[in-house]
């Protein structure tokens, strides 16, 4: 959004407030159901515990925000910096990332009360600021509110990680009733190929890292309609897939081995029966829903299992692009961002519409694309320009949102990245094949 005029300002200054009062609530909202000491667990070094996510994101608008743009501002409290950094080196030191669960003090009550302090002073600078000053910091804002949906979602993937470490299946919500769904047989649709364009080109929000838009050649190719079942995962897993070295990549299968696996995460066999842990308790495996919590190891092994591949994150993007014809329309299954009471926090049967489905939300989509940065890119100067330059590096590319991604967050040009052994984010796939 840039501001022109005064009644620009005035309109971005009434929707800024409203888009920040909106995402600091969710927040908080997805905290309410946890005790403090749900909030202070730590269950592996790529957690983060609750308590960290609502402080970090707070510090996120104090550090980048507040302090450079506000005269006189009093900081909450100066050894925050060190507890609720991530991984900015340009601001200073900081606690260890597998250590966080150790931060005991501040608690769970100073953690609020810094909120509180964070928000109003933040609240008085978007109602008051001069447009001068709205036009300076009004990015940042912005960039620090879609940071803090990204952090709603870890919060998520954390707690369920946490809650799946307690012996007796902890429940985060009770699940809203819905009806069991039979999935149709998968179908493919094919897709031209050619130089497409590929990245954001500039009109709304978008994290650096998906540009500068760039001209990519393809081949044709073919997509499965939806993402691959539960149902489909019991065949590999019945056909030794988890057993079968040829199937793996190398590093894959050496992490198989390594670490036991045979099954995605969540999932436990008790004689013939499969379960799995939701974040609305444990229940029985629906073989009509889609596989998630599995890693681009797993994602790449049942590729080659079913003879197909997992498409380029360049596929993908021309596929979404293609189906949806905007960059704004991303009707999926998403995290609402209010009254999230009935929401199912978990990814749930393909509806029955032709062409392409699933492609946002639910899970997201495992592509065979590494990390990389588009051709020309520049990280943004400073310590803003460490926000995903530094991980361009041993990470996959993700596409298309989850369940538990707030709604709006994603784009077609949205990349997420992870490691390809990391499985507890809500990951899964979809099959691809050339023409």
């Amino acid at each position: 959004m840039t501001i022109t005029t005064t009644r620009d300002a005035d309109e971005a200054r009434v929707g800024l407030t409203a888009l920040y009062r909106e995402v600091r609530d969710l927040t908080e909202e997805l905290a309410a159901p946890l005790a403090p000491e749900d909030q202070q667990v730590q269950s592996m070094p790529d957690v983060s515990p609750t308590k960290w996510h609502r402080a970090h994101t707070t510090w996120f608008f104090e550090t980048f925000v507040l302090e450079p743009d506000v005269p006189g501002y009093r900081t909450f409290d100066p050894r925050f910096c060190f507890f609720f950094n991530s991984y900015y080196e340009a601001v200073g030191r900081r606690q260890s990332r597998p250590e966080r669960g150790l931060i005991t003090r501040p608690g769970v009550v100073e953690v609020a009360a810094y909120r509180r302090h964070v928000d109003d002073a933040m609240r008085t600078l978007l109602e008051h600021a001069d447009d001068a000053t709205l036009t300076r910091i009004e990015d940042r804002v912005v960039l620090g509110l879609h940071h803090e949906q990204q952090h709603q979602e870890l919060l998520l993937m954390d707690i369920k990680h946490v809650f799946s470490r307690n012996a007796f299946d902890a429940t985060y919500r009770e699940a809203p009733f819905r009806p069991p769904v039979a999935t149709r047989p998968l179908e493919w649709v094919d897709l031209d190929g050619g130089l497409v364009e590929i990245g954001h080109d500039g009109n709304g929000f978008s994290f650096d890292n998906e540009t500068p838009r760039h001209d990519v050649m393809l081949q044709p190719f073919r997509l499965a309609d939806r993402l691959v079942t539960a149902g489909e995962w019991l065949e590999f897993i019945d056909d030794d897939g988890y057993r079968r070295p040829e199937l793996w990549l190398s590093d894959g299968w050496a992490t198989v081995q390594a670490n036991r696996w045979d099954s995605p995460l969540y999932w436990q066999c008790d004689g013939s029966e499969w379960s799995l842990l939701t974040l609305h308790g444990r229940r029985p495996v629906d073989p009509d829903e889609p596989v998630a919590h599995v890693s681009h190891y797993e994602a790449d092994a049942f590729a080659h299992w079913a003879g197909k591949r997992l498409p380029t994150e360049f596929e993908w993007e021309h596929a979404a692009r293609t189906a949806t014809t905007t960059a704004t329309t991303t009707t999926g299954r998403f995290l609402p961002c209010r009254n999230i009471t009935d929401a199912v926090l978990h990814p749930v049967t393909a509806d029955t519409g032709a062409g392409l489905r699933q492609l946002y939300g639910d899970a997201w989509e495992w592509t065979r694309s590494a990390y990389l940065p588009y051709p020309r890119f520049v990280p943004a100067e400073g310590a803003i320009g460490e926000y995903n330059g530094k991980f361009m590096s041993n990470q996959m590319v993700l596409r298309g949102g989850a369940c538990v991604t707030p709604d709006g967050h994603v784009r077609h040009t949205y990349r997420n990245f992870f490691p390809p052994a990391s499985r507890w984010m809500f990951g899964g796939l979809r099959l691809a094949a050339d023409t």
